[in-house]
Formats: structure tokens, sequence, C-alpha cells
């Protein structure tokens, strides 16, 4: 009975099992059944290692459709024509691009569109096309891949040129240059041992001339401080000297006034002192007799 009851559990986990496969099934086929595509084209020039029919499509790094048809272009072998689907709800425009991703991990490759403005025209199929065809460009990968070649050929021609460089002649002068280096390091050496020994001794001279009781540095101090008396010293006297000048405001102001005033009177009479002194020595040269005794002329008198 025990082993009965084992197959019976066995059987009815398996019957559970079987019917959870064929929901999921029936679920995922009703997805893909109930999502609408938009098919387009892309043409790559060169390889597309990697890709294969059912791989990712994105558009700016969003999972939105599926790889459909990988072909050789039949009007054009040098490319391959990449047909994909993408859901409806997302819209391409004219500027977008597809370029195919490779994940180096892995070595899966799929198709990554990016690129479309808001104010761009809808990506609609142009006469004689099958489907709207979005523009491709190279990735990253595939643009260093494709430069490959040209860097391997320059770093091939550096190498040359180093070969060239630390050939046996440069070689040879190379280590005579080096040689002569380090017999000009070793004179120089020998040379300057004497001037820095002479520079520390007038540098000890210096400290213990500044450091020592009596020194440079106790005379600086000393002058700083003679300094800022003598600075005291000149500011008290401009105090003195403008109250002073305060002071003898007053005095100036009637000196200025009254005193040269009088000056000026004085020197007015002066003036005329002089001019009667010039009229008496003028008198005396003419006529000194009538100056001292007077006119002895008498004038007419009548009989």
């Amino acid at each position: 009975m025990e082993t009965r009851a084992h197959y019976v559990a066995v059987g009815v986990f398996v019957l559970v099992l079987i019917a959870v496969g064929f929901g999921g099934v029936l679920w995922i086929a009703r997805t893909q059944l109930t999502t609408q595509y938009a098919v387009y084209d892309v043409y790559f020039r060169g390889p597309v290692s990697g890709l294969r029919e059912g791989a990712v499509v994105e558009y700016n790094g969003v999972p939105s459709g599926r790889v459909k048809e990988i072909r050789i272009d039949p009007s054009n072998v040098e490319q391959i024509r990449v047909t994909v689907e993408v859901e409806n709800n997302v819209v391409i425009k004219q500027d977008a691009a597809a370029n195919l991703e490779t994940n180096l991990l892995s070595g899966v490759s799929y198709v990554q569109i990016a690129g479309g403005t808001q104010d761009a025209p809808v990506l609609t199929a142009e006469t004689g096309s099958r489907y709207p065809v979005i523009r491709a460009r190279r990735s990253r990968l595939a643009s260093v891949t494709a430069r490959l070649p040209q860097i391997l050929g320059k770093v091939d021609e550096a190498v040359d040129h180093l070969n060239d460089l630390l050939g046996e002649d440069n070689r040879k002068a190379i280590s005579v240059i080096l040689a002569n280096l380090r017999t000009l390091s070793d004179d120089l050496a020998t040379d300057t041992k004497p001037a820095l020994t002479a520079m520390t001794t007038l540098l000890n001279n210096l400290d213990r001339s500044y450091s020592e009781p009596g020194g440079l540095r106790e005379g600086l101090s000393a002058g700083i401080t003679d300094f800022d008396k003598l600075a005291r010293n000149l500011g008290d006297t401009n105090h003195q000297l403008q109250a002073a000048l305060q002071d003898a405001r007053p005095g100036l102001r009637n000196f200025s006034q009254r005193t040269l005033t009088d000056v000026s009177e004085l020197v007015g009479e002066a003036r005329q002192l002089i001019a009667g002194l010039g009229r008496l020595v003028a008198g005396l040269d003419r006529d000194p007799s009538r100056v001292l005794f007077g006119d002895r002329r008498k004038g007419y008198q009548p009989q």
C-alpha cells in the first residue's frame, strides 16, 4: 500500500508540473500573439559576428524587439540585411541609427537603436523598399576594430624607428654621453665642495652674529625701539606745532589787519619826508645862502 501511495504522489506531482509548464507556454504564446510589432530593415557593412535570429533589439538600452531575419543583401553582397521587429509603441524617427553591439564576456551580439529627436519626422518606407530602413552606423568596438590595422601599422613603424634609434652607433654615442655626464658630475662635485664649505661657514657666522649677545638681533631691536621713540616724538612735536599755530592765528590776523595798515601809512609819510628832503637838497644846490639866510632881495618900493 505504501509503494502504491508513493506512485500516486509522484504521478500527481508530474501532472502538476505538466500543467504549470503548459500554462506557462500558453501565457508566453498569448503575450507574443497580443504584442504588435513594426518591421524595419538595417543594412550593415561588414561582418555581424555573434548576431543570431531572435537576438534582442534595444532602443536606447530598453529591450524593444527582436531580430527576425539575417540575410546577405541580394543587391549588394558587401551589405548584410538585418530585419528587426520593434514594438508598435516605440516610435522610430528618421534621425535614429542602429549599430551592432557585442557582449565581450559572452560574445553574443544584439542590435542597439539610438538617437531620434522629438521634432524629427517618423521613419517610413521609401518607394521601392519593403520596410522602413534604419540607417546603420559603426559601434565603438567596430570602429576600433576597423582602425586596428592602421594602429598596428603605426606601431610597427614606431618599433622600426626605435630600432634605428637604438642601433650600434647610437648606443655607443649614448654611452659616451653618459660617461661625459658622469665625469662632469664628478668634477662639479669636486669643484663645488669648497664653495659649499665656505657657504656653510658664512651661514654659521651670520647665525652667530645674529643670535649672540650684542649681535645683530639686539642691534636691530634697539634700532627699532629708537625709531619708535622718534616716531612718537615727531607725533608730539606735530601736535605742539598745531597748538602753536592755533594760538598764533589771532595775532597773525591782527598783524595782517592793523599793523600792515599802519606800516602802509608810515611808508606814505616816509615818502613825503623824502620828497621834502629832496627839495631841500635841491635848494641848497641852487642857492645855499637863500636857504640858510632867507631871500634878502628887496622888492620895488615907491618913492
